[in-house]
């Protein structure tokens, strides 16, 4: 899991660091991490949030094991799986 401020020290380290991030694979998908949802990163739910608030994670695995859930607006299927096994 990657924290996106924790990603540089000025903005542009920042944005570098997670665009080469993003293009290599190691970054897929988007987290809100005070409510523990994850997304796609192209979520317009995601894109609202604070950076302070961002983290990132490889693959649904990853977030899974940090305790996220999937988002309602970009992963509707997967959260439906995932409400009804909360039931």
């Amino acid at each position: 899991m990657y924290h996106h401020l924790h990603l540089g020290e000025t903005t542009d380290d920042i944005k570098r660091k997670l665009n080469s991030l993003i293009r290599s694979g190691e970054i897929t998908l988007g987290g809100y991490k005070k409510a523990k949802i994850y997304g796609r990163l192209n979520c317009s739910s995601g894109k609202r949030m604070k950076i302070e608030n961002r983290v990132f994670f490889k693959d649904i695995g990853e977030a899974i094991s940090h305790g996220y859930r999937p988002c309602g607006h970009c992963l509707p299927e997967a959260y439906r799986i995932w409400k009804a096994g909360k039931v």
